[in-house]
């Protein structure tokens, strides 16, 4: 017999009297001393009570009585009149794992830290957020907190098509749109479609963002990297790249930062029309303009052969994981069918509220903030690096969350990490094959002025060091 407990004291207990041989109440005192050997029960950690435990496993409570007492003999339990009975020492021979390699433990971020792929996560608006979940909560209906639409929710799917068509330019239907979970999870599924579908090689930028390549390779494809320069990526090399499909973000390059030149565009859109190829557009932080006019999506030019991919891991939050694709209508039911097995649907009550920030314009409100806030920080950025580190190139200032920076002089990657490390400071560097880098990806949206401005001065010591 093996009980779940149903305890209304103490812990839940799983009890397994139905192993091995002898009388009920020695098969109890074992199951008991196992619980507390393997660290099931923890020290200190109370019982149930006696009465409790014998209704749980259909046991005289005078069974339970006897096993408790002899425990408490043996130095496994302890009892104390009126606090009941709890485990009196640390399990013998409990399971453990193997101790982490030295280096291995998880990192604290850093406090100067220029990580490019994140927004400011102290300006994410909390109150906003809480205020519209609650209306949501008050309004939805029961049938709102079942199993979720594998698509993504009616309402946020509805509110995703208005926006990017009158943001992005992104011409689509609710229907066409996939909520994902963040933009991860959309590029997954693209991969293992791609792959599924005999495609066998896709082209990606280069440099890139390394997950990108990661993720694809995962899903069963191989890399043809593609160079990019200051029109964007070199178009006219895709097709001897012998590539099925290609990834690019067009508006603004990762993480070098450049666009997508008009004419690139169209060529763009030629190569994939003319072989049926599929271009994948990760639109990551395209809402991030200063100095330059809107770029709309190039998935406008041919909705069909382009999947558009986003998220609000730039614009509110990557904790949320909440992404979408905007899809060619061929390709719409089977990645429902690969997400359905994935994880069966994004959370609800999420979507439903980030789809009453849409449709309330109240999204839009928070974007033109960030905006403001993200320009005087790319110009602290520039101010600072300007007096630390004179001589410095900065390229990709125009929109983003981050900055393409060309130093003096090339130095050792690695040795830049760690020195940087050693003061407090995070640097993204892009090394070529020597393992040498004249360009750091500095990403300014996670920092306040003043500590963009002393993480540019502690990283113009280390470059002192270095040079």
């Amino acid at each position: 017999m093996t009980v779940a407990g149903t305890t209304t004291t103490g812990p839940e207990l799983l009890i397994e009297l139905d192993r091995g041989e002898g009388p009920l109440s020695a098969r109890l005192q074992g199951g008991l001393r196992e619980a507390v050997r393997t660290g099931r029960l923890a020290r200190g950690e109370r019982l149930p009570s006696t009465r409790t435990l014998a209704r749980d496993l259909g046991v005289s409570r005078r069974l339970v009585v006897e096993a408790y007492a002899q425990l408490v003999a043996e130095g496994w339990l302890a009892a104390r009149q009126g606090a009941g009975t709890s485990v009196a020492q640390a399990p013998r021979g409990r399971a453990r794992l193997p101790a982490p390699e030295p280096g291995a433990e998880p990192v604290g971020r850093l406090p100067y830290d220029f990580f490019p792929g994140s927004p400011d996560l102290a300006s994410f608006p909390r109150a906003l957020w809480l205020r519209t979940l609650r209306e949501v909560l008050r309004s939805a209906p029961d049938e709102a907190l079942h199993y979720p639409d594998v698509a993504g929710t009616p309402e946020l799917r509805a509110a995703l098509a208005a926006h990017l068509g009158r943001v992005r330019g992104v011409v689509t239907t609710p229907e066409r749109v996939l909520v994902t979970s963040g933009a991860r999870q959309g590029l997954a599924l693209l991969g293992r479609m791609l792959a599924g579908r005999g495609v066998t090689r896709i082209a990606i930028e280069w440099p890139t963002l390394p997950l990108h390549a990661e993720i694809l390779e995962a899903g069963g494809l191989q890399i043809a990297r593609i160079p990019v320069d200051a029109d964007g990526v070199l178009v006219e090399r895709l097709e001897a790249s012998g590539a099925g499909a290609v990834l690019v973000t067009p508006a603004h390059q990762a993480p070098r930062g450049v666009a997508l030149t008009p004419e690139r565009r169209a060529a763009l859109v030629a190569w994939a029309q003319a072989g049926e190829r599929l271009i994948v557009e990760d639109d990551y932080d395209a809402e991030f303009r200063y100095d330059r006019a809107p770029l709309g999506a190039v998935q406008a030019l041919a909705p069909e052969h382009v999947a558009y991919l986003g998220s609000v891991s730039k614009t509110l939050a990557p904790g949320l994981r909440l992404g979408w694709l905007a899809l060619p209508a061929a390709l719409v039911a089977p990645l429902a069918g690969a997400k359905a097995l994935d994880d069966g649907g994004c959370q609800t009550l999420d979507q439903l509220t980030l789809a009453r920030l849409l449709d309330t314009a109240a999204y839009d409100r928070v974007l033109r903030a960030a905006r403001r806030r993200n320009r005087a920080r790319r110009d602290a950025l520039v101010s600072a690096l300007a007096a630390e580190l004179p001589g410095t190139r900065l390229e990709g200032l125009a929109a983003g969350l981050h900055a393409l920076a060309r130093l003096p002089a090339a130095v050792d990657a690695q040795a830049l990490v760690a020195a940087a490390r050693q003061v407090g400071v995070g640097v993204y560097p892009i090394p070529d094959r020597r393992g040498q880098t004249d360009e750091l990806v500095l990403g300014y949206a996670c920092l306040s002025e003043p500590a963009i401005a002393e993480g540019v001065r502690r990283l113009g010591s280390v470059m002192m060091t270095l040079g």
